[in-house]
Order: C-alpha cells, then structure tokens, then sequence
C-alpha cells in the first residue's frame, strides 16, 4: 500500500473519515497563507486577552510546515454537533452540552493516522490544542469559508463543526477553497451583545461572552455583567443569527448528547466534588468551581427573581472572594428590579 495513487488515497481517506462521522474532509497545502499578518496584528494589540498560548511561538504557529518537518498537506476534518437547545435557565453553548469533544474527535484521527501509517506516511492529529491556525486552514482546505464572525461557515453544515487536523508526509491532492458567501449580510455583527465583532473578519476576544465566561479566570468586568445575559458557559449568538444554519442537522454523535443539569438554585449550592462529579467528562469541567459559580451567579443577576436570593445570599459567604462578589453584584441586581 506504500506505493498507493494519492488520488486513489484520497477517495479511501474520505471513505474511512465518512465512516467515524467526520464530514466534510478537505486537504490544505504545506506552506499554507493562513492571514498571518491579521494573527501577529491580533497579538500585538493583545486582543487574545489571557490566552497565553496564543502567543508562545507565533511562528510556528503561523506556519505548519515547522510544526511537522517534512508535512506534504493537512488534512481537515468536520464533525457535526449542532442539537437544539435544552430548555433550562442558564445557556450552555451547543459544543459543550455533552461529552468533551477533544477525546471524542482526537480518537477518530488516531484510527486514521493508524492507515495513514499502513500507506508510509509519518502523522501528527491535532484537536484545537496544537500549534495551528485552525480556521484559516480549514478555509484553504475546503472545508467551509471564514464568516464575518470568524467561524468556519459549511454551506451543508452551517457553523456547527468540530474541527480536527492530521499533518501527514503522504502527497495527498490539495482542494481548492471555498468563495466566500456572506455577501452583505452582518447579523452576526450586529447581534453580539458586547460587540466583540470589531469589524467583519475581526474579533477581539476579550469583549467575547465565550472568553469571559470561559477563558477570562477573574472578576468579570462590570460593562459585561448585563450584556453576559444567561450565558453561563460560552456564547452562539453569532452562531444562532447565521442564516446559513437553516441547513443544519441533529448530530448523529451519541457522546454530543445534552446533559441533564440541575437548575442554577442546586448548581450554585455545589462544593468541589459535586462539580466535580457533575461535570466529569464535559468540557465545563476545566473552568473548576469557582468560575462556574461566577458565572451562575452572573446569569441570576440578570435574570433572576427573589426566590433566588437565599441561595445567592449563601453564596455571598462563600470563602472564595470570587464567588463571593459575584453573588452580592447579583443580589442588588435582583434588589433593585424589585
């Protein structure tokens, strides 16, 4: 099989991804133009707020070929999560609602980089924790185009993709990109509440209720507070708004499934083990207790009612000054509505 036609190659790879559920499959060419100049300008302005990472080695990042010396292409994978929302106060972003999708997506490259190996190549499978810019590379690969908030946009699939990656040696045929399709449409600017959409193509992530809630690790700023609405756990405002998700369908992964949660009342009641416990296998888990309940304690205040305010007063004890000061802001909230 080493001396298997790459285009014969690239039907089998299709074939196989179409099999695990990962559609669409796209290839991208190694050096890649991946808006380089857009991401070091991002940085310079800090506009990745606290995400470190973003930063350390920008140029490798910025190109794979240093990632995976001797890299031919990369190749690009979606998997479809989109599910309606649960009905229950407090919104959790729809990539989050079940299982982490980084174990389930990252065993479903293992089993491909395992035939890439049977065919000669040499592998690396990425799950939005490598050195990549994993938007633009999935735009040059096909996959979809970069919407005016950023995300990847499947005419099939909408916003609703998992990505994953594999920079393989194997000289697989490159696809060509997509056209951009947004035309003059700007709903996805125009509805975020914090205006983290700076310009079309342009986002500043420290405004984003996805990095607030998610990646932002103190005091929510007050200016966000109100405009965080019920998010508790990310945001797809941007996401929701796009008229492209019309096309959208339930995820045929099991592990994507919604979990049940109790309301925010019991959430906030929760020591470190019931978080624990609770959300053990979802991503929500990394946040730990504390800035979860920060964020509870946020989405009360905005949309609460006096009957919420023995447990908010209770957690305004809370030995952790972050819990704590969330809880007060949320009771004169409550207070002050009557």
């Amino acid at each position: 099989m080493k001396n298997l036609d790459p285009n014969e190659a690239k039907r089998i790879l299709v074939e196989k991804a179409g099999s695990l559920g990962l559609d669409p499959v796209g290839v991208a060419p190694v050096p890649a133009e991946l808006r380089q100049d857009y991401f070091y300008k991002w940085l310079e302005t800090d506009q990745h707020g606290e995400m470190g990472w973003m930063a350390r080695d920008p140029e490798r990042r910025a190109n794979p070929e240093q990632v995976q010396p001797g890299a031919h292409c990369i190749l690009c994978f979606g998997l479809n999560y989109y599910q309606p929302e649960p009905g229950r106060r407090g919104r959790i972003a729809k990539y989050a609602l079940g299982k982490d999708y980084h174990k389930v997506m990252i065993n479903k490259l293992k089993t491909l980089c395992k035939w890439l190996q049977e065919i000669g190549a040499t592998n690396r499978p990425y799950v939005d924790t490598g050195p990549l810019l994993e938007k633009p590379i999935a735009a040059l690969a096909g996959i979809g185009w970069q919407g005016k908030n950023t995300m990847v946009l499947n005419g099939e699939h909408g916003q609703w993709l998992f990505l994953g990656f594999i920079l393989t040696t194997f000289p697989f045929p490159v696809d060509k990109p997509q056209q951009d399709r947004c035309g003059t449409c700007t709903r996805c600017i125009d509805i975020c509440p914090t205006r983290a959409i700076t310009a079309p193509y342009q986002l500043d992530a420290r405004k984003c209720i996805s990095y607030l809630t998610i990646e932002h690790k103190g005091s929510i700023p007050l200016p966000y507070r109100r405009l965080m609405g019920d998010h508790l756990y990310g945001c797809d405002d941007c996401l929701d708004i796009c008229p492209w998700n019309k096309w959208a369908r339930k995820t045929r992964e099991a592990a994507f499934e919604a979990r049940d949660y109790p309301d925010l009342r019991e959430l906030l009641t929760m020591d470190d083990d019931a978080f624990n416990n609770l959300f053990a296998g979802s991503p929500v888990r990394r946040l730990k207790r504390p800035r979860f309940l920060r964020n509870v304690c946020i989405v009360l205040g905005n949309s609460g009612t006096r009957e919420d305010l023995p447990v908010l007063k209770k957690a305004a004890m809370d030995p952790d000054t972050l819990i704590a000061e969330h809880a007060q802001w949320a009771i004169a909230e409550i207070e002050d509505r009557g």
